[in-house]
């Protein structure tokens, strides 16, 4: 960060939480410095001008100065309050989800400029009028892609060869697709007390992978022009899913908000 006691950066807030009776640790994704933490004293106190540009799934910018164990927030400026999100039940689920993911995969530091602008951007696709499951699904893909773990959908993962048009399988612990004789061999392998979790494993149809593909190698505009029936959004939900849960190893909180509310929109 240089060796000025202060600098600037735009941030998107991920996460708050208060230190003391009148201070809060915010944590921001930003494009220069990756996630950061710092102090914003105050921020708790009604009538702070910090407060309302720190809240999670704002884009503002900051003002900070070092700190002996943390940096400071001097100041802060909404450059998008993101109301179109927080205002509706359901995106504002879906943005704290985003929020989380994000948060899991990351550690503190390392510059990732494409995976700010892939956050800012699925807010921005958030925003819009038409409620999709798309943008999350585009987020999670890209995020994968971006920190590393962009699954392998074109060629089988267990033996290398192109895969053919036909149902394969996702292996979550392989990062990829196999072909249907090394899903058959790998399902030899395992062991009957084996826990499924261990090699998981489950059949994916070509319309997914399509759809994946397509996704994978294009940009929002693209993507949003896919129309999903049901079960294929489910399906596609269940794919990224279960290679994300095994790749962190637990469930997101924020994910079995985001199915509750899911349940009450079906219900209405």
């Amino acid at each position: 960060m240089g060796t000025s006691r202060s600098y600037q950066t735009q941030g998107i807030v991920l996460r708050q939480s208060k230190l003391g009776e009148y201070d809060k640790i915010v944590t921001l994704y930003t494009p220069d410095f990756g996630k950061i933490s710092a102090v914003a004293k105050g921020a708790c106190r009604p009538r702070s001008k910090l407060a309302g540009n720190l809240e999670p799934l704002t884009h503002s910018l900051v003002f900070l100065a070092k700190g002996r164990n943390l940096d400071i927030v001097t100041q802060s400026q909404t450059i998008n309050g993101f109301l179109a999100v927080k205002s509706d039940l359901w995106r504002m689920a879906c943005g704290f989800y985003m929020l989380e993911l994000l948060d899991s995969f990351t550690a503190e530091g390392g510059e990732n400029r494409p995976l700010f602008k892939l956050l800012l951007e699925t807010l921005e696709q958030l925003s819009r009028p038409e409620q999709s499951e798309i943008p999350l699904r585009y987020f999670e893909l890209h995020l994968l892609h971006h920190l590393g773990y962009r699954p392998q959908l074109r060629r089988c993962v267990g033996c290398d060869s192109p895969l053919k048009p036909m149902i394969n399988s996702f292996c979550s612990a392989r990062g990829g697709v196999l072909c249907p004789d090394c899903s058959t061999g790998e399902a030899n392998q395992s062991k009957p007390t084996e826990a499924i979790s261990f090699r998981p494993s489950f059949p994916i149809s070509l319309e997914a992978l399509k759809v994946l593909r397509l996704w994978q190698s294009g940009d929002y505009a693209t993507a949003s022009r896919v129309r999903l029936k049901a079960g294929l959004s489910r399906e596609l939900e269940r794919v990224l899913h279960g290679y994300i849960e095994h790749l962190l190893q637990r469930e997101l909180k924020s994910l079995v908000w985001l199915d509750e509310v899911r349940r009450q929109i079906s219900a209405l």
